[in-house]
């Protein structure tokens, strides 16, 4: 099994097109040093992972306060929430890596990217955005 850079899951060379199933192995998915497994009570599988485990599809800014993140699988998470926190990935283009939840990251599509880069800021010596009353620096000032 495997989930490409572009958000996709695959078996077996083919994608797996229902969401629902993919909503499913989603909620399986653990993180162990730098391995990903699909973990049931009975069973615990590698899964290989291009990039990052999931796919950010959209962002909702709620009342100027809140940046929501929305996944390909549906997972919708508040930036500064529990964990959740925006970095860039120094082995790739500038282009942010959220965390959604037990160590699993998230890439942001390009489209989503162009419109977070429209909410940010310089705050001293970085530009960043600000999200459930805290600031997330991108980049130096």
């Amino acid at each position: 099994m495997q989930i490409r850079s572009d958000g996709s899951w695959w078996h077996e060379g083919r994608p797996i097109r229902r969401l629902s199933m993919v909503k499913m192995f989603s909620s399986l998915l653990k993180k162990e040093a730098d391995q990903y497994y699909l973990v049931t009570p009975v069973e615990k599988v590698g899964i290989n992972v291009e990039m990052y485990p999931f796919f950010v599809v959209d962002m909702e800014v709620v009342g100027g306060t809140g940046i929501y993140f929305t996944t390909l699988t549906d997972d919708s998470v508040l930036l500064g929430e529990e964990g959740c926190r925006i970095f860039l990935d120094d082995n790739m283009p500038p282009q942010p890596v959220i965390t959604i939840r037990m160590g699993l990251s998230a890439l942001i599509c390009r489209s989503v990217y162009y419109r977070l880069m429209e909410f940010v800021i310089q705050e001293g010596e970085f530009f960043g955005v600000w999200s459930n009353g805290k600031f997330f620096p991108l980049a130096s000032a």
